[in-house]
Parts: C-alpha cells; sequence; structure tokens
C-alpha cells in the first residue's frame, strides 16, 4: 500500500476528524498517534526514526493508505519527497487555541506519565523518548511551556508547509471547513453525512486523573504494606 495523503499538521489541529474523514472518503486505514501507542511494531519504527535511523517508509506505511498527526507530521517534507504523488494536507488552528488545547491535553499526558511505567514497560518508555524527540522536546528547543515561544514554532511550521510543498499538492484545512474543500483537493464525492468532529477533550481529562492516581499508585501501596505491618 503506498501513502496518497500525507497530513503536515500538529497534533490538536483536527487531526483525529480528519483521520475519520479520510477514511470515510476511501483512504484508509489512515495513520494516526493512536497506532503508535497501541501497535508495537509502529512504536517500534517511530524511536528508530526519532534516534535519526534512516527508515523503509513502505515498511512502516504498508498497512496505510494516509496517515496524520504527529509523528508523521514530523517527517512530511521527506515523505512527500518519497511519495510524489501524495497529496498533503496541512491541519490549520489558531496558534492560541491550539496551544490551550496541545498545552492542557496531549503535553501533559507526556510530562505526567509515571515513570515507574516507563521503567517496567520498555515499549512505553521508547514511545515517550521518541515523543520528547520529535514533538514537544527538540522541535520547541524544550520550551514549549513557554506559550508565546510554542506559538511562534507553530506559526513557522506553517509558513514552512506552504514554502516546501507545490500548491497543486497541498491543502490547507481546517475541519470547520467541513467535506467541500476536502473533497474538491482529493477529486472524490462529498459525502451526505456532517464531516466528522471529534472532541476528545473529556476524554484526555479522564485520562489525565488516572494518570495522576498512577502517580500516587506506588505510595499508596507503600502505605497500605506498612499498615498491613503494624
Amino acid at each position: 500500500m503506498t501513502l496518497k495523503v500525507i497530513g503536515a499538521g500538529f497534533g490538536r489541529t483536527g487531526t483525529l476528524s480528519l483521520k475519520e474523514a479520510l477514511e470515510k472518503l476511501g483512504f484508509g486505514p489512515c495513520h494516526h498517534m493512536k497506532e503508535v501507542m497501541v501497535n508495537s511494531e509502529q512504536a517500534e519504527y517511530f524511536y528508530l526514526a526519532s534516534t535519526g535511523k534512516s527508515m523503509d517508509w513502505d515498511e512502516v506505511y504498508k498497512d496505510y493508505s494516509s496517515a496524520v498527526d504527529w509523528p508523521t507530521a514530523a517527517y512530511y517534507r521527506e515523505l512527500s519527497d518519497k511519495y510524489p504523488d501524495a497529496k498533503v494536507i496541512l491541519g490549520m488552528r489558531d496558534a492560541g487555541s491550539w496551544y490551550d488545547s496541545a498545552s492542557t491535553t496531549i503535553y501533559q499526558m507526556s510530562q505526567k506519565f509515571p515513570k515507574w511505567i516507563r521503567f517496567i514497560l520498555p515499549r512505553t518508555d521508547k514511545i515517550f523518548k521518541m515523543i520528547d524527540k520529535t514533538v514537544f522536546g527538540e522541535p520547541f528547543s524544550y520550551r514549549f511551556g513557554d506559550r508565546e515561544y510554542a506559538m511562534q514554532v507553530f506559526n513557522d511550521h506553517v509558513e514552512e508547509v506552504k514554502k516546501s510543498i507545490p500548491k497543486e499538492k497541498l491543502l490547507m484545512h481546517s475541519a470547520k471547513d467541513g467535506w467541500g474543500p476536502l473533497c474538491a483537493f482529493l477529486d472524490v464525492p462529498v459525502p451526505k453525512e456532517p464531516y466528522p468532529w471529534v472532541n476528545d477533550s473529556k476524554e484526555f481529562a479522564r485520562r489525565l486523573l488516572f494518570i495522576k492516581f498512577l502517580n500516587w499508585l506506588p505510595l499508596i501501596v507503600l502505605l497500605s504494606g506498612l499498615g498491613f505491618l503494624l
């Protein structure tokens, strides 16, 4: 399978909605960070890529016809060169809105995930090392907590994509744009159903609560053990 669509947009620019939209339009399966989280093979591929290893992208994306979100977005230029017939979609969002969303969801997950779990689960540790190298660490010069700086990196990325991808191959798309521009760009009919709108903020809030509990779990177990001994 060859990639037909490459997503160049950062996470939290409507990438999960775009994933569902592309799959409904016949460009699935669509790769997303979720694939890395649940698929050990994908986790290993992108960990190796983050260390600078030269990748066989045909092997990495052998089961996918489209790819959006991080970590794909980190390699959009290399992938566009590899697949010259693929079209590139740049997820668009106001930089301030994007930062507020990313900083309270996926960034918090990456920063607060329990170190003890990373220690006992090597694959999980590799995923978060990859995220550090590919997503929030090096790309933002380890300054993601600086709102203005992170917004500038976001805006610079948008300009970089616009300069590096030919206009005829690039669509700048926001979820609020809906089906019209996307279907015209991909030359497919517009579905009768509404454009998918995936808002997973509440799910992230639940995950962060669970992560907070996991961080306290070793202490809870220790105190429980001491109580039993007493």
